[in-house]
């Protein structure tokens, strides 16, 4: 029998649209992919040097539970250099991807019926790792005109004494909005034993510099890794930073789940984080133009972005104009206009009537996949 928890868990819409997507691409079908957050960059060359010269040294082997050193040691000092914060090796833990480092983030910190409060909408996967982990969600209604970004007073409401932690996501997916340094301020003055700040997203901005929770408090644990930023989703390479009281807690967890990260992606971690500026600049530059276009083409269409993306790489379009039922209309728009789209209710009710496009891919592909909705907006009326 399937375990209550188990099914509990709640679908990750976005690659349910990407599987139909699939399968009318089997049937012969051309379909432009803008529902899935995933660089169409190739991974830098530097990164792929790395990897295959740990490979000809044999760097194959386990490495230490909490990561390789060295790599430990580059993320401190990049933490150092962009934002000025100072962290130690014994504070970080390297592992496959940012979904284990947030998963384990929450066996570490939840007994059952403790709360974490997430904002609506939110990256889908969060209520999962809560529950898994024997927590609750503590929801935040937000709202579009504000760039859907906590309210001080709704906080200040749903804060109790089961209270654990406080997530949040800037760059945020599925808005693109970039918290300012006042609004982190604001939420690291909370009395709750832990920030959560998921940084995947960090350094694909616009505008000003994203600022990380680490700037004004220590009580975070912060989630990043490598597949954003430098085109490494098919690496599963990412990182926790943590309080360091939980270094050997950090260490048993990953010991008992996951051993290690693989050693040869670790040494690739490094070059990813010291050889690939210039990498990194043209594709943000490239990103950017595609933002641009995007969102001029989508406001043409009569969508509606309440504050302008500055971050990531996903414009979050309100369609209530089109539609009242993102899921269907999603669906529909992959059936009939051969474009993928996720619906905004992946993101929770709070996402109910909106769209998200990935400009993750070429702004060739984006020009054809807008003229494609819009001719099938047109013959919707």
């Amino acid at each position: 029998m399937i375990s209550k928890r188990a099914s509990e868990f709640t679908s990750f819409i976005v690659m349910d649209v990407m599987a139909e997507a699939e399968a009318l691409e089997r049937k012969g079908e051309h379909i432009i992919h803008m529902e899935v957050g995933e660089p169409d960059f190739p991974t830098p060359k530097a990164v792929i040097d790395a990897a295959i010269a740990a490979l000809k040294n044999n760097k194959t082997r386990y490495t230490h539970a909490l990561g390789l050193l060295e790599l430990r040691q580059a993320v401190c000092d990049y933490y150092r250099r962009e934002y000025g914060v100072s962290i130690t090796p014994d504070q970080v833990l390297i592992s496959t991807g940012t979904s284990p480092v947030l998963l384990f983030a929450m066996l570490a910190i939840l007994d059952p019926g403790n709360e974490v409060i997430v904002s609506n909408p939110r990256y889908p996967c969060y209520q999962n790792f809560i529950g898994a982990a024997g927590g609750k969600l503590k929801e935040i209604q937000t709202y579009p005109e504000e760039g859907f970004q906590y309210r001080h007073k709704d906080i200040a409401k749903k804060i109790s004494r089961r209270t654990k932690g406080i997530i949040i996501n800037s760059p945020c997916n599925p808005t693109g909005i970039v918290m300012s340094k006042e609004h982190l301020q604001d939420i690291a003055r909370f009395d709750a034993p832990y920030i959560i700040s998921d940084e995947i997203y960090h350094g694909l901005v616009y505008g000003d510099k994203a600022h990380s929770i680490l700037e004004f408090t220590d009580r975070a644990f912060v989630i990043n890794g490598f597949s954003k930023l430098y085109a490494m989703t098919g690496w599963r390479l990412g990182y926790l930073i943590f309080p360091k009281k939980f270094s050997a807690v950090m260490q048993r967890i990953h010991q008992n789940f996951m051993i290690s990260a693989n050693g040869f992606i670790q040494w690739a971690g490094i070059a990813a984080l010291t050889k690939t500026k210039t990498d990194v600049k043209a594709m943000i530059r490239t990103y950017d133009e595609r933002r641009r276009y995007m969102l001029a083409r989508l406001t043409e269409m009569g969508f509606v972005i309440h504050v302008e993306p500055t971050g990531a790489f996903y414009v979050f379009a309100d369609g209530r104009k089109f539609f009242t039922d993102s899921y269907k209309e999603a669906f529909r728009i992959t059936e009939k206009a051969k474009v993928g789209v996720t619906p905004g209710i992946d993101f929770g009710s709070g996402g109910e009537g909106f769209l998200r496009f990935s400009y993750a891919t070429s702004l060739e592909n984006i020009k054809e996949g807008l003229n494609r909705l819009e001719r099938y907006l047109k013959k919707r009326k």
